[in-house]
């Protein structure tokens, strides 16, 4: 049977209405062009003739109501289905507060964007004839009251049922904390780990056995295709941090039964005040990456003195704006041998250190 459709990927829009947006000077994401980057987004959408759009989480600033009330009204508006899942940004209480709303209140905003059951913060749904999609929740709290990526064992439960009872569909999984690691060692890094699912291994067992072989995250900030035994860990840029990406994919399942994904990234280019977006939000993210690039310097693995990393980090000024352009690749010849060893390994190279562009356009034989 052959099998076709089309669909986009917008990540981590992080919507702010003027009176919400917050200051800082070293926030990365430029919360100022949500709106208008999303509409350029959705104009450029809606004229490829889209089976459905995925959102994989953060759609508000900081889980603001009127910014979810915004964002809820605008989807309800597009001419095909979108289905979203909540990202830690959307749900960062418990309790709902005057700031945000509360992790139960997400289903109801978007009870028709998935959640059809809004007992549930994650749910399944068959998005086309023999296309299944399952939203997860990674959004958990921890003992101590902090946000964690984590999957409960009810909802990794409810999971294996699902696919349990549907392995004559293909299934496409939406989960906002990263399943493969994308950066080196990113599950044990002292800074990245956070972007982890912490028990992704878990849910990568559980995936493998059923055959699952796409997930789309986000989360990150960077463009990204991960893969590990079998499953494809397709992580999506956010829409408010250079470079402003979105991707547009394809399925195709020939007469043999053959699958391929192709994947094609786009850009925003410019908004209403940002005529040169791309140039300015370089810009912007290397004028704020200074201390980001102290800590990650300074502490493990690397641990390099505080001096040496005043030193070296003026020069690594445009180190993370190339790895959130996915496809990134680095000479660091000029750096002590260990150090450029370290940045090299966040490469888009093989284990061989060959070259390996497929972050941003590809097509994936799965």
């Amino acid at each position: 049977m052959t099998l076709n459709f089309r669909f986009a990927i917008v990540s981590d829009l992080h919507i702010a209405l003027p009176e919400t947006i917050w200051n800082h000077p070293d926030r990365f994401h430029q919360v100022e062009v949500s709106i208008p980057a999303f509409e350029s987004v959705l104009e450029h959408l809606t004229q490829l003739n889209l089976d459905f759009l995925l959102l994989p989480g953060d759609l508000t600033q900081h889980g603001e109501p009127e910014n979810h009330a915004w964002v809820q009204e605008r989807l309800s508006r597009l001419p095909f289905p979108v289905y979203v899942i909540p990202g830690n940004h959307d749900v960062p209480v418990v309790v709902a507060s005057a700031q945000s709303i509360a992790c139960a209140d997400f289903p109801h905003y978007y009870h028709k964007f998935g959640y059809s059951n809004t007992d549930e913060l994650y749910y399944t749904c068959q998005i086309l004839p023999s296309v299944r999609l399952i939203g997860l929740n990674s959004n958990s709290f921890n003992a101590q009251g902090n946000q964690v990526g984590h999957l409960d064992e009810k909802q990794l439960q409810w999971l294996e049922e699902v696919l349990a009872q549907h392995s004559d569909e293909l299934v496409l999984v939406m989960v906002h904390h990263n399943v493969v690691e994308h950066l080196p060692n990113q599950s044990s890094h002292p800074m990245a780990h956070r972007y982890m699912l912490e028990n992704a291994p878990q849910l990568l067992e559980v995936l493998q056995r059923y055959n699952v072989k796409l997930v789309f995250t986000g989360h990150l900030h960077v463009q990204d295709v991960a893969y590990s035994q079998g499953v494809y860990d397709i992580t999506t840029g956010s829409l408010v941090s250079y470079p402003h990406p979105y991707r547009v994919l394809e399925f195709n399942r020939d007469q043999h039964g053959r699958d391929c994904l192709q994947i094609s990234s786009y850009r925003v280019e410019s908004v209403p005040d940002f005529p040169d977006l791309q140039q300015t939000s370089r810009k912007w993210m290397g004028d704020r990456s200074f201390p980001f690039l102290i800590k990650l310097l300074t502490l493990p693995p690397l641990n390099l003195p505080l001096v040496q990393a005043q030193e070296l980090a003026p020069s690594l000024r445009e180190f993370w704006a190339n790895i959130a352009a996915g496809d990134a690749l680095f000479n660091c010849t000029h750096f002590p041998q260990e150090v450029g060893r370290y940045f090299e390994q966040y490469g888009a190279v093989t284990a061989e250190g060959t070259p390996a562009l497929i972050d941003n356009n590809t097509t994936l034989l799965l």
